[in-house]
């Protein structure tokens, strides 16, 4: 992306581009201790993050006819989405689905840039308001931690990583069970839970792997997830425009920096005119390098957006308080977009935003109009294969059908199959079915008989009613094979 956050007085030569902060010039990672961030943002941030955590916690127990309210069973194939079961013969609808979220990220994103990142995202909630704030509580600020890490191996220093690392697996294993409640469900997992081990061996593994790979996640990889492996960090890229709200600097304000200098009443005047004419030439910024010692992925906003900056904030709240105590106005660092850093104004809705909505709106119409048309009934009636017409007697003719019926709903449901006015018979191959138990499927084999005189060519259209509790809940279109005429 090009950088046009800076002014000339930087003299930006891009070099921070060509690598990233928390690698060194040998390949080695930096470790990253970012200073304790603090403020209104930071304070709505902690109140977002209650929220989210709420929401974790509870939706696996909300329960709709008996089925979880959200989970998503890759292994068995079985979504259940806002009450509503959703099966492989859905298909359609989760890849329609799927577009429209990619969609709605990209419209996102054009407006406000990376905001999901550094307020609702799993990962930034997990590690700046949950796992980080741990750290804090038992090893102290950065500059403590550091020193901590720097430090010989004694038994306060034993006590304190014992402590935090055996709380950050202790929050791993419950946040990993809460996970696979989202794919098995809930009960499974408190089934595995309450159970002797031996019984669900490959449930206690499954979650001792999940515990494992988020304890790493957050105790060591930490902004690495933001940084190098997020698709969505590297798709914003190339979606953010001038136009994006982003965490930016103000260059125009901020620049040339210098250190702040306290303003007194000089002993000459001759001094005094000079010390105001410095100061009227140097800009806000103050270089006291406070938004890099808070940034959690370690860059320095003031080199312009750049692909590590998740817009947590941090920088924001950080400058704001020394602008307060310098005596200077907010913003220096804020949400803005570069059009509105270089012409003071800012324009949201753009033709771009405009399209990207009317898509988004269609997408949407389309994805409710197929659910609420969807039925409650998936049937699949195809003539056997190879098979023609068999002649039972001087007036009747059959033809050999399959069947798939497949129960969408979270409840049993009750089933008969009758051909349309009459038009023909069905007799079943083995026993008739009567029901189909919820999120299940019945399949088998049926003769359709009919009269010879109503066959009325080679190919006679039938269709095929699936009645339960005497209303029609399905109907299929196929075709009974004659000799012709």
């Amino acid at each position: 992306m090009e950088n046009n956050n800076l002014s000339p007085e930087i003299g930006d030569s891009e070099e921070y581009r060509d690598h990233i902060a928390t690698v060194d010039k040998s390949g080695k990672r930096i470790w990253l201790y970012p200073k304790k961030p603090g403020g209104r943002f930071y304070n709505a941030r902690v109140r977002v993050s209650w929220i989210f955590l709420l929401l974790f916690l509870t939706v696996p127990f909300i329960k709709v006819n008996g089925e979880q309210f959200l989970q998503f069973n890759i292994l068995e194939r079985r979504f259940m989405l806002f009450g509503l079961l959703f099966t492989p013969q859905d298909f359609h609808l989760f890849v329609l689905a799927m577009i429209t979220f990619i969609v709605f990220i990209i419209l996102f994103t054009v407006v406000y840039g990376r905001l999901f990142c550094g307020w609702v995202c799993p990962q930034t909630v997990f590690m700046e308001m949950f796992f980080r704030r741990i750290e804090y509580w038992i090893e102290g600020d950065a500059g403590e931690q550091r020193k901590l890490d720097l430090s010989d191996w004694t038994s306060e220093k034993i006590r304190k990583k014992a402590l935090k690392h055996g709380i950050f697996f202790a929050i791993s294993v419950v946040v990993s069970n809460y996970f696979l409640a989202y794919i098995i469900g809930v009960d499974h997992v408190i089934q595995i839970i309450v159970e002797p081990v031996s019984r669900h061996l490959p449930g206690f593994f499954a979650m001792l792997v999940f515990s494992g790979l988020f304890y790493f996640v957050f105790a060591r990889l930490r902004e690495q997830v933001c940084t190098t492996i997020c698709p969505y960090g590297r798709l914003q890229g190339v979606l953010l425009v001038k136009d994006s709200i982003v965490v930016a600097y103000d260059h125009k304000r901020g620049e040339p920096r210098g250190k702040h200098k306290k303003t007194g009443i000089p002993a000459e005047p001759v001094r005094q005119l000079a010390a105001e004419a410095s100061a009227s030439s140097q800009g806000d910024c103050i270089d006291c390098g406070l938004c890099v010692r808070v940034c959690p992925t370690g860059i320095d906003i003031r080199n312009g957006t750049q692909l590590e900056c998740t817009n947590c904030t941090a920088c924001i709240d950080a400058c704001d308080d020394i602008m307060d105590k310098v005596n200077k106005p907010h913003g220096l660092i804020r949400y803005d977009s570069m059009t509105g850093i270089d012409t003071s104004s800012r324009k949201l809705f753009t033709p771009r935003v405009y399209a990207y909505t009317a898509v988004l709106v269609a997408l949407l119409t389309l994805d409710v109009f197929l659910i609420a048309k969807r039925g409650v009934m998936e049937s699949i009636i195809l003539r056997a294969p190879g098979q023609t017409y068999q002649q039972k007697d001087e007036t009747h003719l059959t033809n050999l059908y399959n069947y798939i019926l497949i129960n969408k709903t979270s409840q049993e449901l009750s089933i008969q199959l009758k051909v349309k006015n009459e038009a023909g018979t069905i007799q079943f191959i083995g026993n008739e079915p009567s029901s189909i138990p919820k999120g299940g499927k019945t399949e088998g084999t049926f003769f359709i008989e009919m009269a010879s005189d109503k066959v009325t060519g080679r190919k006679t259209p039938l269709e095929i009613e699936v009645i339960s509790n005497g209303k029609i809940i399905d109907k299929v279109k196929t075709n009974f094979m004659g000799p012709g005429r």
